[in-house]
């Protein structure tokens, strides 16, 4: 695939968060820096992940159900991403928020706080009514920052079927 058939990130899409130097950008292209970006931050969220490739990336960027976030430190960059997914089911627009990674290194700073409220604005714009996410127990800052930023835990049970390799 030839850097010209990549999509790239926008940055009139970039928003300066009030509580941090972060900003906020959606990713409607990839270039081989998020590709990059990307490669180094799935894995520090899920050691089982099969590595991500470039063309996933842009499936993803291109889907109408989803949208890829990224933030950017002050110099430009990329230390988290979060996907944003967005679809309409029987009882109204709903949302999904999936796959929240900040960097190691950059934990604690705002900037998962920063890429959640990007995302809880776009799915209110959307027409969303609730966004619903899930976090491992074992992820006690993130679930700690869920909680600050108004979700709340709620008691259901949560089904996985695994479908083969």
């Amino acid at each position: 695939m030839t850097e010209d058939e990549l999509l790239r990130v926008t940055d009139h899409e970039a928003r300066k968060t009030s509580d941090t130097e972060v900003a906020i950008e959606e990713v409607d292209s990839v270039t081989p820096e998020v590709a990059r970006a990307l490669a180094l931050l799935v894995p520090q969220l899920s050691s089982s992940a099969p590595p991500l490739i470039e063309d996933e990336i842009v499936d993803i960027a291109r889907s109408p159900s989803t949208v890829l976030l990224v933030a950017r430190d002050p110099r430009g960059a990329i230390v988290g991403s979060l996907t944003l997914v967005l679809f309409r089911a029987p009882t109204g627009p709903r949302a999904w928020i999936e796959d929240v990674v900040v960097d190691s290194t950059q934990r604690g700073g705002g900037v998962g706080s920063a890429l959640v409220n990007e995302a809880l604005a776009r799915a209110t714009a959307a027409g969303a009514r609730t966004v619903d996410l899930t976090s491992r127990p074992s992820r006690e800052d993130a679930n700690r920052m869920y909680l600050r930023l108004g979700f709340t835990r709620r008691e259901t049970h949560v089904y996985r079927r695994d479908l083969g390799p």
